[in-house]
């Protein structure tokens, strides 16, 4: 990243703490060179932030396996019956309430879930995210809430838009998140398609940081 941490620092001190409310940290990158209407072009990236969101989700797994239950149980995550998805179906305040939530799923329901709540979360990019292997369902629990995923909306216009944390958090972890999207939407479309990339909060202005 072309802004040095220092003024990257000064920023955050500048702009934190001047609403009533927590402002979110938003990076926006703008790319040139690079048609997004063509579908092998478009971004469809789940980037780690090493430092979180500077939030916690609630998070829900679809699951009938007696183990992933306890498991999650024990974790405080809720549990979402697997044999009762025909019923949640025709739930519209429950299937509202998912939209809160990071969702995981038992592998062989996911089939299930396409079939009967695929029409109204895949809409809303609220599909779960299956537990593959021997995935411990607390650990995933804990990455979902450090995941975001990079993807081009609307009519497929040049930039991208992603939240990087909040204003609560420490100026170094800001810095260090923007770095690692920046880093890897470099590694998928490499750095001679990216124009510019700048750092704002919810109401403050913006600082070019590449």
């Amino acid at each position: 990243m072309a802004q040095n941490l220092e003024d990257f620092s000064k920023f955050i001190t500048e702009n934190k703490g001047k609403r009533k409310f927590k402002q979110s940290v938003e990076l926006a990158v703008n790319f040139k060179g690079i048609d997004f209407s063509k579908q092998a072009n478009r971004l469809n990236l789940d980037v780690m932030l090493p430092n979180g969101r500077g939030r916690t989700s609630k998070v829900a797994v679809f699951a009938t396996d007696k183990g992933i239950v306890e498991n999650a149980s024990k974790s405080g995550i809720e549990v979402i019956d697997g044999n009762r998805l025909d019923a949640l179906a025709t739930d519209q305040s429950r299937l509202n309430s998912l939209l809160d939530y990071e969702l995981l799923a038992q592998p062989n329901l996911m089939p299930s879930i396409a079939k009967y709540l695929g029409q109204f979360l895949g809409p809303r990019n609220k599909m779960p995210k299956p537990l593959l292997g021997n995935a411990n369902v607390a650990n995933m629990a804990s990455d979902l809430n450090k995941k975001i995923t990079i993807r081009n909306k609307g009519k497929y216009v040049p930039t991208i838009h992603c939240v990087v944390g909040n204003e609560d958090m420490e100026a170094k972890a800001l810095y260090e998140n923007v770095n690692e999207v920046i880093s890897e939407i470099n590694k998928k479309v490499g750095p001679n398609h990216i124009r510019s990339a700048y750092v704002k909060m919810t109401m403050s202005g913006p600082m070019k940081v590449a």
